[in-house]
């Protein structure tokens, strides 16, 4: 069996592999046993669908039941909110392309009308919120941005066109998708000034202090300081454990003040590092219990405290984008801040790079000051040489 339990977890999870392909997920039990049960029904779902597409291969697949097994193979497991945002786009997917249309009938011209379609379409980001009594109106909604359609078009449905042709065997049609892939503007870096930073202090809960604090230092991702426990902190190695982006376990380094900031912590709670102190009475819970943080409560209050402040344009992600310059100001190594943000490749570290231009700035600044004090020592004793010569001149002369 391979069923385990991820750090922090309170249930187990698994993974196999079954004909080449990988299935992971979580059982949702808390027992060895059940979770053997949980991965042995897993198993059967997977081999079902093995022999459903094995059966299927000899005949052209509709992209109704590809969608369908692609969400069953791959969709489900996606971690993060990804599953909802796949099962969203595959939910918009299928009414615009067709369940009953074959794969092989998917061409460059259809892909370029689903991008335009969807180009067209008004944002709904914030259009569940409700107005506030007194409130001005909303401005006239926006239209969707080049990457929502990047990654709610053109990514689901390459990757399935993809998984079946390599996988499954089916005969697709190819298509230039990167002539479909709308161009996105360079994601934007905002920091979190000194004044904003006292602000937001301010009006925030105090129990949602270290959470922040920790953001601000490390550079964590909101759902990954949401997810930390008390057996990822490693003491005497100084080092903390995280589940990141893909399942991939990493270790941060631990400096001193991240442990002064986590060492009180430790009474809150037996498992979870970052508590929040419950305000009423539910779920078997009193008043003033400290109750682990969720990544919904954590944003929900964070977002809160922003507007409170008076604070614009500032997301919680735009705490690690903090971090990271805070850290390549103080260093001017962008390699470091690399490893602290867990970048794979150098490049997607280098939107960082315009804090390097602020050195390169204050560095002209600096080299054009020497030159023009140079030129002003050079002239100097000149000047006072021709004085001095003019007072030396005899009287007779002078006269």
């Amino acid at each position: 069996m391979s069923v385990f339990k991820r750090p922090g977890a309170e249930v187990y999870s698994y993974d196999f592999r079954l004909g080449g392909n990988r299935f992971s997920g979580s059982t949702g039990a808390t027992t060895r046993r059940e979770a053997e049960r949980a991965e042995d029904r897993a198993r059967a779902v997977a081999r079902a669908a093995a022999e459903e597409t094995k059966a299927a291969s000899d005949l052209p697949m509709t992209f109704g039941a590809a969608a369908d097994l692609y969400w069953s193979q791959v969709g489900q497991h996606l971690k993060g909110g990804n599953a909802d945002g796949m099962l969203s786009a595959l939910a918009w997917l299928k009414p615009k392309i067709g369940p009953a249309r074959l794969l092989r009938d998917i061409d460059d011209r259809l892909v370029a009308e689903l991008v335009a379609t969807r180009r067209g379409e008004h944002s709904r980001s914030g259009g569940n919120r409700k107005r506030r009594k007194g409130a001005k109106r909303a401005a006239a909604p926006k239209l969707v941005s080049p990457a929502t359609v990047n990654r709610t078009v053109i990514e689901p449905l390459r990757q399935i066109l993809n998984r079946a042709r390599q996988l499954w065997k089916q005969p697709v049609t190819e298509i230039a998708w990167r002539m479909h892939v709308l161009r996105e503007p360079r994601e934007r870096v905002r920091e979190l000034r000194a004044e904003e930073e006292a602000h937001l202090f301010a009006v925030l809960r105090p129990d949602y202090h270290p959470a922040l604090r920790f953001a601000l230092i490390t550079g964590l991702r909101l759902g990954e300081i949401a997810c930390l426990r008390w057996n990822d902190v490693d003491w005497g190695g100084r080092q903390i454990t995280v589940l990141s982006k893909g399942d991939k376990l990493a270790t941060i380094p631990m400096p001193p003040d991240v442990r002064d900031l986590l060492w009180p912590l430790r009474g809150d709670h037996p498992e979870a590092v970052f508590t929040y102190e419950a305000a009423r009475r539910r779920d078997g819970r009193t008043r003033g219990d400290m109750q682990p943080i969720t990544r919904s409560g954590l944003q929900i209050t964070f977002r809160r405290a922003v507007a409170k402040a008076g604070i614009t344009n500032f997301r919680f992600h735009d705490n690690r984008h903090t971090a990271a310059t805070r850290v390549l100001r103080a260093t001017g190594n962008l390699k470091i801040v690399q490893r602290l943000l867990r970048h794979e490749q150098i490049t997607t570290t280098a939107k960082y790079s315009h804090v390097l231009d602020d050195d390169v700035l204050a560095a002209m600044q600096l080299a054009a000051e020497r030159g023009r004090a140079a030129q002003e020592a050079i002239a100097t004793p000149t000047a006072t040489k021709c004085a001095t010569d003019e007072t030396n001149i005899p009287k007779s002369e002078a006269s």
